[in-house]
């Protein structure tokens, strides 16, 4: 690790690490790179390339996964708080969460992944003062971004009768999704810092904020909603509250010396080159949405063929425990984005497609353990949410094509990884469509309707246009030129960075 710290910074400050910058806007320069870092790997075995890559990649993920799972589950003790106040309760909540907050969050944090790209890149190319720089412009284009989707929420309500969905679920649904404003623009800003940190591997720091986050979380969900018992508008204020916390927690940490390469203080710079970063963000927040949305309209859809609440209970519980679950392997997407990046901008093509590899197999092994777990543990996993044995039973029989969701997402993000350290989301969001919304949705609405499977057979349709857009990255991935992609990388760091 510590030689992997060493390659990186190079030695001595910011002057020294400009003069020892390879000048990778050669193709010449890239050759030697490659050459140097092929004779360095060449008297090594397999075993101790492996445990290298796995250290490199786990200073990533370990942090990453704390850090997701933390700020995932101040949104599940959420729900579970909001589910103790009765079911009408946690449907409203479980809507305005997965449906309105999530379609936007959704957004706002594939948008964000294009810093993943840029600072990743620009990192491995020790071009270190230009994170700061683009953490800024991606503030400028996600707080424009938020402005504009700010209808959504105050329409929130009939939006969601407009879906079919049941009346006292969307008119309480509406008031929640107004209530959570705060915390959309909250999502602006953290989305932005916690990739910046990621990049330059101090995401240590965002795993300790999050951590805190989660205990204030905790200890004012308990004192407002429990204690007090001041219902679903204490239940709403308290996320606010929190994630506020962590966006002033975090921005503190990045400002006030935390990050001194990266961070030189707002800069004007920040206002230059917007069109084509709004382009990559736009690609970015394309490709990540359409698959952040897919599971989304499985909650829209159950609502629509089965209009009870124990339906919709039923079906929140299992995509908060897949949303939950699926924090660990989007926190390899993030490690493999950032491994992608870093050796692609440091010209080592070989050790990108290498990283890659380690991720996709410890990814799935980790999916592999938890398939079995619901397998095994079927509607139990649902105590934390209810009690109700109506909503149990519904769990149990979504058990299997929850754990077999939870399986493929093991795989699908790393290799959506890829993309997004390579830079190539626009193709990624075309297969989207191709596999989620023009073979597996259609799919899904057909068994569900026509085959009266119901929400089986709809999540059955998901499921399969998910195998099919999965199949298809592999294919990508495994026929990818990496020396083509180090020269990609090249391009867009001297592009980026002028």
């Amino acid at each position: 690790m510590g030689s992997m710290i060493g390659e990186q910074h190079g030695g001595g400050g910011e002057e020294g690490d400009q003069r020892t910058t390879p000048l990778l806007a050669s193709s010449g320069a890239v050759a030697q790179l490659e050459c140097r870092s092929d004779v360095e790997q060449e008297d090594r075995g397999w075993s101790w390339k492996v445990w290298a890559e796995s250290k490199k990649l786990w200073r990533i993920v370990g942090p990453a996964i704390f850090t997701r799972l933390a700020i995932y589950s101040t949104n599940v003790i959420t729900q579970a708080f909001a589910g103790h106040l009765g079911d009408l309760e946690l449907a409203a909540m479980s809507i305005a969460n997965t449906v309105i907050v999530g379609f936007n969050f959704g957004l706002l944090l594939g948008m964000s992944s294009a810093l993943e790209t840029l600072c990743g890149q620009a990192f491995g190319a020790k071009k270190y003062s230009m994170l700061g720089v683009y953490m800024q412009r991606s503030w400028i284009i996600l707080l424009l971004c938020a402005a504009l989707l700010l209808p959504v929420y105050v329409f929130a309500a009939p939006i969601l009768r407009w879906t079919g969905q049941a009346e006292d679920i969307a008119a309480l649904a509406g008031q929640v999704a107004v209530w959570s404003i705060p915390l959309h623009f909250a999502t602006a800003l953290q989305s932005p810092m916690t990739r910046f940190l990621q990049c330059q591997l101090k995401n240590g720091a965002s795993a300790v904020l999050s951590g805190v986050a989660l205990c204030f979380h905790i200890l004012i969900s308990w004192l407002f909603v429990h204690r007090l018992r001041l219902g679903l508008f204490a239940v709403a204020m308290t996320l606010n509250a929190s994630w506020w916390l962590l966006v002033l927690a975090n921005f503190l940490y990045v400002v006030g010396g935390g990050c001194p390469r990266s961070w030189k203080g707002f800069s004007m710079e920040a206002f230059t080159g917007v069109r084509d970063f709004a382009k990559l963000s736009i690609a970015s927040g394309v490709m990540l949405c359409l698959e952040n949305w897919y599971y989304r309209i499985l909650l829209l859809l159950g609502g629509k063929l089965q209009k009870n609440k124990v339906a919709v209970d039923a079906l929140s519980i299992c995509m908060n425990i897949n949303g939950w679950e699926l924090m660990i392997p989007l926190a390899f997407f993030a490690a493999t984005s950032i491994r992608v990046a870093n050796e692609l901008g440091a010209g080592n093509g070989k050790a990108a497609r290498f990283a890659t590899l380690i991720s996709m197999m410890t990814s799935l092994m980790i999916g592999i353990f938890f398939f079995v777990s619901i397998l095994v543990a079927k509607d139990k996993v649902a105590l934390i949410f209810s009690t109700s044995s109506d909503v149990l039973g519904a769990v149990g029989k979504l058990s299997t094509l929850l754990a077999f969701t939870i399986l493929l997402n093991s795989v699908q993000p790393i290799l959506s990884g890829v993309a997004v350290g390579s830079g190539w989301q626009s193709t990624v969001a075309y297969i989207n469509i191709g596999s989620y919304y023009v073979i597996g949705l259609p799919f899904g609405i057909l068994l569900g309707w026509t085959f009266n499977l119901g929400i089986l057979g709809v999540w059955a349709g998901l499921i399969c246009g998910t195998v099919i857009q999965t199949l298809t990255l592999v294919f990508i991935v495994h026929r990818l030129n990496w020396d083509n992609e180090v020269r990609r990388a090249v391009e867009r760091v001297n592009k980026f960075s002028t």
